[in-house]
C-alpha cells in the first residue's frame, strides 16, 4: 500500500475507536514518526496530509531540517542528551522526552538564548522497565514543581512508551496509569503545567491508548511500511 493508503486506513481506525469510546477524532493528534524515512517519503507523506512529524535523533532530524521543503510542525519523539539541547531547541515544536531536571534546565537556558519558549512534554517510565527511559510516576509531581519556574520551557502535558507486546491489549495497564498520572498533575494546578497532551501510543497499540485516553499517537511503521 501507498503511503496515502496507509494514512487513509489509520485515520479511519481512529475514527472508528475515538467514535466507539465517544471522544471526537479529531481531539487525536497523529505524529508521523519518520526515523530513517528518506527526506522525500516524507514529502510524500506531507502531500497526503500529514502535518507533524516526529524524528528520534537529533543528527538525522538535523539533515531532513535542511532537505524538507514544505513547512511543517517538528516533534523530537527520541531521547535528548543534555549536549544535543541547543540543536533541538533549534528544530522542534515539541519536545516529548524530557526526564531530568538537568535536562530541562539546559532546554530553558538554549531557549532563551534564541528567544523562544520550548514546549515540552514530561516522559514518565510508566512500565518499570529499566531498558525505557522516563521518570518514575512518583516522581512526576515533584519534577513539575521543581522545573515550573522556568521561564523559558512550556510543559504542555505527559508522554510514555509502552512494552513492545505481541498482544496490544496488554499495554493497556501501562496506558491507564498515564492516564491516572495526568489527572493527578492537573488536580495539583502547578503554575506554568497544563497538562494539554497525553502522548501515548504507536503503530502496533494506537487504538488501546487511545480507548485509554491518549490525544497523540506516534505512528511510523504503519505508515511508512518499515
Amino acid at each position: 500500500m501507498s503511503i496515502r493508503e496507509n494514512l487513509e486506513r489509520i485515520k479511519e481506525k481512529i475514527r472508528v475507536k475515538s467514535e466507539l469510546v465517544g471522544r471526537d477524532p479529531q481531539e487525536i493528534t497523529l505524529v508521523a514518526v519518520t526515523k530513517t524515512v528518506e527526506a522525500d517519503r516524507i514529502e510524500e507523506a506531507i502531500a497526503a496530509g500529514v502535518n507533524i512529524i516526529g524524528e528520534s535523533r537529533i543528527q538525522e532530524a538535523k539533515e531532513k531540517y535542511r532537505k524538507v521543503e514544505s513547512r511543517i510542525i517538528w516533534h523530537l519523539v527520541g531521547h535528548l542528551q543534555r549536549n544535543k539541547a541547543k540543536d533541538a531547541v533549534k528544530i522542534f515544536d515539541l519536545i516529548h522526552s524530557v526526564d531530568s531536571a538537568e535536562l530541562a534546565k539546559e532546554i530553558d537556558k538554549q531557549a532563551k538564548k534564541i528567544g523562544k519558549i520550548q514546549k515540552i512534554l514530561v516522559e514518565a517510565n510508566v512500565s518499570g522497565e529499566e531498558s525505557k527511559y522516563g521518570l518514575n510516576p512518583e516522581g512526576v509531581i515533584t519534577f513539575l514543581q521543581e522545573v515550573s519556574g522556568l521561564p523559558n520551557i512550556k510543559v504542555e502535558g505527559l508522554m510514555t512508551m509502552a512494552p513492545l507486546y505481541e498482544n496490544p491489549e496488554d499495554c493497556r495497564p501501562c496506558f491507564r496509569k498515564l492516564r491516572e498520572l495526568i489527572e493527578e498533575v492537573k488536580a495539583k494546578n502547578i503554575k506554568n503545567v497544563e497538562m494539554t497532551y497525553l502522548s501515548m501510543g504507536m503503530s502496533n497499540d494506537f487504538e488501546v491508548a487511545i480507548e485509554e485516553g491518549s490525544n497523540m499517537v506516534r505512528i511510523g511503521r504503519a505508515i511508512f511500511g518499515l
